[in-house]
C-alpha cells in the first residue's frame, strides 16, 4: 500500500514520457558543450571534498583510482552535459578511503535529505549516458521539479512526506511563488520533500487530474503520507511561506491526532 501512490504517479509519467529520453533531452542540447566545458574541480584533500559538498544543493564527485582511466573520460563528458550541477574528482587514497569508496566511483550527494547515493563504475560497462540518467534521477534538491526523469528519485527517496506546488511556469507570478515556496520549504528541511509539478509539461496532465484539479484552481498544493496514502489538496489566491506553513503543520498535527486516538471499537448490537 506505502508504494502504490508513487507507481501510479510513475505509470502516469511513463504514458507520456520514459527517464531515459527525459535525460536524453538534457544531454541532447550538450553534446556541442561537451567538449568546451570546464574540467571537474580536482579535489586533493578531505577539506577540500568536504567544502566542495557542502557548497551546493546537489553535486557530483568521481572517485577514481587513476585519472587517466577511460571510466575518468566518461565522467568529464558527463560534466559537459550537466552543467548546472558541479563536479569534482578525486584521485586521493586519503579521500577515497575517508568516503568508504574502494573501486571507481560516481558519487552524488544531496543537501535536501543529506544522502549519497553511488553508482559503481566496475559492475557493468557504464558510460556518460548512464553517468547523466544516474545524476537526473537522483537529483533531489530543496524544490526538485516532477519529471519523468526525477519521478524516480522521488520514488525511491526516503521522504514520506510529499508536498506539490501544482503551478504554471509561464506565469509572470511564477518566480515570487518559487521564492516563497523555497522559503518555505526550507522550514521543513529533511522532513517534507518539496515538489514543483508544471503544468505545461505533457507528462504532469495525468498527475495534475490525479489530485482532481483543474487549471482554473491553480496555484495549489497537494501534500501526500506514502506510507497509508493521506492526502490533502488546497487551491491558493497567492503562493506565500505563510499559508505552505500553515498547511503542511495542519496535515502532520491531523495525522499525528489520528495516531493517538484509539482505534473505535465496533459496538456489539446483540445485548
Amino acid at each position: 500500500m506505502g508504494t502504490s501512490i508513487f507507481l501510479c504517479l510513475f505509470i502516469i509519467l511513463l504514458t507520456r514520457g520514459s527517464p531515459v529520453a527525459c535525460a536524453g533531452d538534457n544531454s541532447s542540447a550538450s553534446h556541442s558543450t561537451a567538449s568546451t566545458a570546464e574540467k571537474p574541480v580536482l579535489l586533493d584533500n578531505v577539506a577540500d571534498a568536504e567544502a566542495f559538498i557542502s557548497g551546493a544543493e546537489v553535486s557530483v564527485i568521481g572517485f577514481f583510482q587513476e585519472l587517466n582511466c577511460s571510466e575518468a573520460s566518461q565522467f568529464r563528458l558527463t560534466a559537459g552535459r550537466i552543467p548546472e550541477v558541479p563536479f569534482g574528482l578525486s584521485t586521493s587514497p586519503a579521500v577515497l578511503s575517508h568516503y568508504g569508496v574502494e573501486a571507481n566511483t560516481v558519487t552524488l550527494f544531496r543537501m535536501v535529505d543529506n544522502q549519497r547515493r553511488d553508482l559503481d563504475l566496475n559492475k557493468d560497462d557504464i558510460d556518460a549516458e548512464k553517468m547523466t540518467r544516474f545524476i537526473r534521477i537522483n537529483e533531489l534538491r530543496l524544490v526538485t521539479e516532477y519529471t519523468p526523469s526525477t519521478a524516480i528519485g522521488v520514488m525511491q527517496s526516503s521522504f514520506q512526506l510529499h508536498l506539490l506546488l501544482v503551478t504554471d511556469k509561464t506565469s509572470p507570478k511564477y518566480p515570487e511563488e518559487m521564492r516563497r515556496y523555497r522559503e518555505a520549504a526550507e522550514l521543513f528541511k529533511g522532513k517534507i520533500l518539496f515538489i514543483l509539478v508544471d503544468i505545461n509539461l505533457k507528462s504532469n496532465e495525468r498527475t495534475v487530474s490525479f489530485f482532481k484539479l483543474k487549471k482554473s484552481q491553480l496555484p495549489a498544493l497537494a501534500i501526500f503520507h506514502a506510507p497509508d496514502e493521506e492526502q490533502d489538496v488546497l487551491t491558493l489566491d497567492e503562493v506565500s511561506v505563510e499559508r505552505v506553513q500553515d498547511f503542511c503543520n495542519g496535515f502532520i498535527e491531523r495525522m499525528e491526532k489520528g495516531e493517538d486516538e484509539p482505534e473505535e471499537k465496533t459496538p456489539n448490537e446483540e445485548l
